[in-house]
């Protein structure tokens, strides 16, 4: 089958409407947001940005040699994608400067911020931070530190938000899950968080579920312990992390420090934590640490037969994200729809 017709058959099975990736899609497409895409180099990026332009889920600018995109995906349809090279645009002075205004305070030079501005990436996120695109993916063919260093450098934390964090999407059914799907925090970016960085974390993956998912949330801070079971330092960082979020956000439905099985499980929950209001009810699970959030979702995926999206990055002043290195062109596409969606305030 050629492309054009794979590419037609898959738009025709995301779009389903009842499906959570088909919902965020159309969503996506009904706002028209414009998604810069800053790996022109890697086939899965391009044929993720002709399918976003003509199932309509956002405007797409393709960074990189046009050419040379042209010439190395010839059956790709890459008509109403804007193709840019960075090394080439009229954008370029204002953007190294805008860079070098950034950075200057740490040492970078104006010949440093006319170079590093040519890479993809920073060209990419000064795009973002200038308001030329409304969101940034990439990471297919980057590392993690490759993508997120100009996020952190340029775009930076959303006003009084002390950490960026993720959260994944996890899709699938199950007794104990409502709607289809849960949401997992965080399982991909942040190894170590303090108690107010903890709580951020939730109430911004409370936010995301919400926006995102479409689903009213009810927060559990996860723990080996639940309401003083146990006696450790790693329980009262979420004990702390739950005062705080509750502080910050006194009308969020959220409750810590719970066990997994509390949770979820009414009748655990009943046992457990009878007098908690989100125990036996959770929909968005923040975990104390970057180690168990990681574990905790790839035992989902794997055994419990979950649909993993994400993570997703939240906590940017602007929406920015990062791809698996090993994802499918239909992950980009997904990514682009909810990055669209995270222009929503």
């Amino acid at each position: 089958m050629a492309f054009k017709d794979k590419m037609k058959a898959f738009g025709r099975n995301v779009m389903e409407s009842g499906t959570l990736v088909g919902e965020i899609k159309k969503k996506a497409g009904a706002i028209n947001k414009k998604i810069v895409l800053c790996e022109g180099e890697d086939r899965r990026v391009v044929e993720a940005a002709s399918i976003c332009v003509q199932d309509g889920v956002a405007r797409i600018v393709l960074l990189g040699n046009p050419d040379r995109i042209k010439l190395d995906n010839p059956d790709v349809d890459l008509s109403g994608v804007e193709i840019i090279d960075p090394e080439t645009s009229e954008k370029l002075a204002d953007y190294a400067n805008l860079l070098y205004e950034l950075r200057k305070a740490k040492g970078m030079t104006e010949e440093q911020a006319k170079e590093q501005a040519k890479d993809n990436t920073f060209f990419g996120a000064l795009m973002l931070k200038s308001g030329d695109a409304d969101g940034f993916v990439s990471g297919a063919c980057h590392s993690t530190a490759n993508t997120l260093r100009p996020g952190l450098q340029i775009i930076k934390t959303a006003p009084g938000v002390s950490a960026v964090s993720s959260f994944n999407l996890m899709v699938g059914r199950n007794q104990y899950v409502e709607d289809n799907v849960l949401v997992f925090a965080d399982c991909g970016l942040n190894p170590t968080y303090t108690a107010e960085g903890l709580a951020d974390c939730a109430i911004a993956t409370a936010k995301s579920a919400k926006e995102i998912a479409g689903i009213e949330p009810r927060v559990a801070m996860l723990s080996f312990s639940t309401k003083g079971s146990a006696k450790h330092d790693n329980v009262t960082l979420v004990q702390e992390a739950t005062r705080i979020a509750k502080e910050k956000a006194p009308d969020l439905m959220l409750d810590g420090e719970l066990q997994f099985d509390a949770a979820l499980v009414p009748e655990v929950a009943k046992l457990k934590a009878p007098d908690s209001t989100v125990a036996g009810h959770a929909n968005v699970l923040i975990f104390p640490d970057l180690q168990s959030g990681n574990i905790g979702y790839k035992i989902a995926e794997r055994l419990g037969g979950f649909q993993a999206i994400g993570p997703i990055c939240q906590g940017f002043a602007k929406p920015l994200n990062d791809l698996s290195r090993g994802c499918k062109t239909a992950d980009i596409v997904c990514a682009v729809a909810i990055t669209a969606l995270q222009t929503v305030k």
